[in-house]
């Protein structure tokens, strides 16, 4: 199967070519022989009920500095690819839904993964609410008020903001802090949507597991150690990555979550899990499959590019004629 492959992403010049998940996957559609495309979100148009991108033809290699070549940008149908892959990373912010509103046009007649509806309705701080029997004591608003009341009832609490990523603008107020009606003020000025607060984890300090799930099975999973004297683990703040293999309670976790994500197309997704807890459902541009590679010597882009050439498949079938 050779497929015309089209990758919506930040710049490429710019990524780690060692942790970069995305490169992995176009290393990997390469090595399958499909042809690659590269454009960055900007470069969507919308005209007489199609969508185009200004992309252009892509080869990747793992040379440090010189890990791509770019061919002549053309304007592209997208309804001419078989897949779309959306992995632009956050902030999720109107232009983040913008282009999930423009790629729905595609869809499914161009495989978009993950699916751009789902994208748009599954922010990975609201997604997880939908499954609260898994996830740790957990408070959504605007007021004051309901803040401190939370932080009365917990003590010990984390407050974030609703549509942050890689730990960005996370704090923890720990009993004795003074500083949680400041953090408010400024999340005010800074934000328009609530905050999220939830009760402290101690059990991060032995990491913040992130798994990844392929067309909703967990495929790997790397533990991520927060440095001394910081709350997050993200290895975006200095977290570092170590083996790990999936828990009883997190086998669990994934087979609870696992169906909701098929159903809505989610065929590459990240959880977190700290403790017995998930926290959040990354389901924009999840990260972490070089790492899992690594340490268990797999190939997380493999599994996934699999699942995708199965939904091609079972999309080409449903069409032949009966």
């Amino acid at each position: 199967m050779s497929l015309a492959v089209a990758i919506q992403m930040d710049a490429i010049e710019s990524i780690d070519i060692d942790a970069d998940s995305t490169f992995a996957l176009a290393l990997e559609a390469q090595r399958r022989g499909h042809a690659i495309f590269y454009y960055l979100p900007h470069a969507l148009t919308f005209e007489d009920g199609r969508v185009y991108a200004h992309a252009s033809a892509l080869q990747v290699r793992r040379e440090p500095g010189n890990h791509f070549t770019l061919g002549a940008p053309e304007r592209v149908d997208l309804a001419t690819m078989d897949v779309v892959l959306m992995r632009q990373d956050p902030p999720f912010d109107m232009a983040y839904i913008t282009a999930t509103h423009l790629l729905e046009h595609i869809h499914p007649g161009t495989l978009v993964v993950n699916d751009p509806v789902s994208v748009r309705n599954a922010p990975e701080k609201l997604f997880v609410t939908q499954f609260g029997e898994l996830m740790p004591p957990t408070l959504i608003t605007s007021s004051r008020a309901e803040v401190m009341a939370f932080r009365e009832a917990h003590r010990d609490i984390i407050v974030k903001p609703l549509f942050g990523n890689g730990g960005a603008g996370v704090f923890h107020i720990p009993p004795k802090d003074e500083n949680l009606n400041a953090l408010l003020e400024l999340f005010t000025e800074l934000y328009r949507e609530p905050a999220i607060v939830q009760r402290y984890l101690p059990e991060v300090r032995k990491g913040d597991k992130r798994i990844i799930l392929v067309d909703g099975e967990p495929a790997g999973a790397i533990n991520r150690i927060p440095p001394p004297g910081e709350a997050r683990s993200n290895m975006h703040a200095g977290g570092k990555p170590v083996k790990a293999s999936l828990t009883s309670r997190e086998k669990e976790i994934c087979e609870a979550i696992g169906p909701t994500l098929v159903e809505k197309g989610l065929v590459f997704v990240g959880i977190d899990v700290i403790g017995d807890w998930l926290t959040e459902i990354n389901v924009t541009s999840p990260t972490g499959i070089q790492e899992i590679d690594r340490f268990d010597g797999i190939s997380v882009a493999a599994l996934i590019w699999d699942a995708i050439e199965r939904r091609i498949d079972e999309t080409a079938e449903r069409r032949l004629p009966a």
